[in-house]
């Protein structure tokens, strides 16, 4: 029993307890956690690595005035156990429960809508030149994790701080080094004495008297600085967080809950420039599974908490899976292809692809942009870069897909994965835009595949072409795993008819394809034969494909696991609108135009129609409206 987490109801009770009380809290926190992740799945070696920093902050700091930016979002947890969730927790990452990353309207201590990497120390910033305009006094953190620092929007974002020198706490999250006694508790020391109120106003008082001595004072106070930096570059890696603008702290261990008490405790005392503080954690803290393999419980299914065993998958390939082993059967036999990710190895499968070919795999960390404009480069001295990244993630690189990939027609083929719903990392995470935004820009072929021999077909055909190609898959298992032994490219642009009829018509893609087809064979037990196509490409769309069929029936009804806006439902309209199609009911069965909720995949495709039974009944329904 949780006897002192269930007594907090918000973070302003923990000033109540004593360094002991929040010392067991920590651990109470923890066993909360571990049970909750291994019974719903979440991000576990994360959360177990800053317990003992979110107490820090939230012991010191004042949460109904002070505000806090987590960033990645995926380290929420005991933040959320802080601030009145402690009944509610059991609900994490279920449908209608509360969400694993934080959550606008949730709580009023979770004050952004975040799941992206490297967003804070921009919005933290906002926030503290927002506080200097209403000349309120409140303070603002931001705790970054050292993988999100490395992206360029949280560069551009420590660039900005250090120029406009606003008081802003970074703190720095380094969950990859380890902890050394030696230099812990020299560095521990050192800490304690520079983020004294007193020493900050020594050092600033033996400046102005330096600068005062007639002739030498300049040169004294050059020398001085000197060995200043000369000490912290021996000592700590905090030059470069120096030669930005920012105060450098570190780093200390992050688990001694007296030291980081201590040095928040300083740091709300000292005003001027911002602050970076470097702490060291250890991911999955306090759980020895996760603790010897954090990258596996990093983001976990549901798991046996005594054994650290995850329940056995069916045994069925995944998309990413045939994906994974595709792309390598192919690069064995063309030394030309490169792969690509952005810190994603194990998630889009080319961790296969790294260990046989080291050589020709480049992991950019979380770098999405960064991560194209490579590829583009590789492209140019007569590469074939495969860059596979989740769909909510590539977003971020719009404006590389224009300019470096697009426009310069560079034969980079993006392997999507996670594209459409993916489950209980909810509208940070589902992946329902892509179409639309890949689409939109010239040269771009964007295709989905219904199954993993398309993959492999698709995958194929992107390698014979000579400008960038998409192929988007779901979170799932392949519904057919008949694997060819040769692996042939789809014509570009073409379509296939999977089943015909005479009384209306379903053009479906991708993951939709399947269930469109069951839908089709059960309208067929009713006497009802429908038509039924994978549409395979968005783009080119197969026109005359689609207009012949439709043609031949006049009752229409697209299906997508894709946004009701700028997918394949948008392309045949528009189509349609150009060939001036007359007497043609066309109906779009999608996701709302809205962002969609957390929840497990099944249960959210069966929420939006998105299965057979709901093909059915949406085609019975248009039909009702037409007659």
């Amino acid at each position: 029993m949780a006897k002192i987490l269930s007594n907090i109801k918000n973070p302003n009770d923990l000033k109540k307890l004593t360094i002991k009380d929040l010392t067991v809290l920590a651990e109470e926190i923890r066993r909360e956690i571990i049970d909750t992740v291994a019974q719903n799945g979440g991000h576990l070696a994360s959360n177990l690595g800053v317990v003992e920093l979110t107490l820090a902050l939230y012991y010191v700091l004042d949460l109904d005035k002070d505000k806090v930016f987590w960033d990645v979002g995926h380290q929420i947890y005991p933040h959320k156990l802080l601030t009145g969730r402690k009944e509610a927790f059991k609900t994490l990452r279920q449908y209608r429960g509360i969400s694993g990353f934080p959550k606008k309207g949730e709580s009023p201590y979770d004050l952004v809508t975040t799941g992206h990497s490297s967003t804070a120390l921009s919005t933290a910033l906002g926030i503290a030149a927002a506080r200097d305009l209403l000349k309120t006094k409140e303070k603002v953190v931001a705790v970054i994790g050292d993988a999100s620092l490395m992206a360029g929007m949280a560069f551009e974002g420590l660039n900005h701080i250090g120029h406009l020198q606003k008081n802003l706490i970074v703190i720095l999250n380094d969950n990859e080094m380890g902890i050394a006694k030696s230099v812990g508790a020299l560095s521990n020391y050192l800490n304690r004495i520079i983020t004294t109120p007193m020493y900050n106003r020594f050092k600033k008082d033996v400046e102005f008297l330096l600068k005062k001595v007639p002739a030498i004072g300049g040169k004294m106070l050059k020398i001085a600085k000197r060995v200043e930096e000369s000490l912290k570059s021996l000592l700590v890696p905090g030059i470069l967080f120096e030669e930005l603008g920012f105060r450098y702290i570190g780093p200390i261990d992050g688990h001694n809950l007296p030291t980081l008490i201590d040095t928040v405790k300083n740091l709300t005392k000292i005003n001027g420039k911002p602050t970076l503080v470097h702490v060291l954690t250890k991911k999955g803290k306090g759980y020895k599974f996760a603790e010897q393999k954090p990258w596996k419980f990093h983001s976990t299914p549901p798991f046996n908490v005594d054994t650290g065993e995850k329940s056995p998958s069916p045994d069925k390939s995944t998309y990413t899976k045939i994906f994974s082993e595709t792309l390598a059967d192919l690069a064995r036999s063309s030394k030309n292809i490169v792969a690509i990710t952005a810190g994603m190895p194990y998630g889009t499968g080319l961790d296969k692809f790294a260990t046989e070919f080291p050589e020709r795999f480049f992991d950019t960390g979380i770098s999405e942009q960064h991560a194209l404009g490579f590829a583009a480069g590789l492209s140019l001295k007569g590469f074939r870069p495969v860059v596979a990244i989740y769909s909510t993630f590539l977003q971020r690189a719009y404006d590389q897909i224009f300019h470096e990939l697009c426009l310069q027609e560079a034969p980079v083929i993006l392997a999507v994965d996670r594209a459409g719903i993916v489950g209980q990392d909810g509208p940070t995470h589902h992946g329902l835009f892509d179409f639309a935004y890949l689409s939109s820009l010239p040269n771009m072929v964007v295709s989905a595949p219904k199954d993993g021999e398309e993959l492999r077909s698709l995958l194929k055909t992107a390698l014979s072409l000579k400008r960038p190609m998409s192929l988007r898959y779901p979170r799932d298992f392949c519904p057919d795993e008949n694997l060819s032994a040769e692996i042939k490219a789809v014509p570009l642009g073409k379509g296939e008819i999977l089943k015909n009829g005479k009384d209306g018509l379903i053009i479906a893609i991708g993951s939709m394809v399947y269930p469109a087809l069951k839908a089709g064979k059960s309208l067929s037990r009713e006497g009802i034969e429908i038509e039924v196509i994978n549409a395979r490409f968005v783009k080119p769309l197969d026109e005359s494909l689609i207009i012949e069929a439709i043609a031949r029936n006049k009752k229409v009804l697209v299906v997508e696991e894709h946004s009701l806006i700028g997918g394949l439902g948008s392309a045949i309209l528009k189509l349609l609108a150009e060939r001036k199609a007359e007497d043609v009911k066309v109906s779009q069965l999608a996701i709302p135009d809205k962002f969609i909720e957390a929840g497990r995949r099944g249960e959210l495709l069966e929420l939006y129609g998105l299965s057979a039974e709901g093909i059915v009944k949406k085609f019975k329904a248009m039909c009702d409206k037409i007659v």
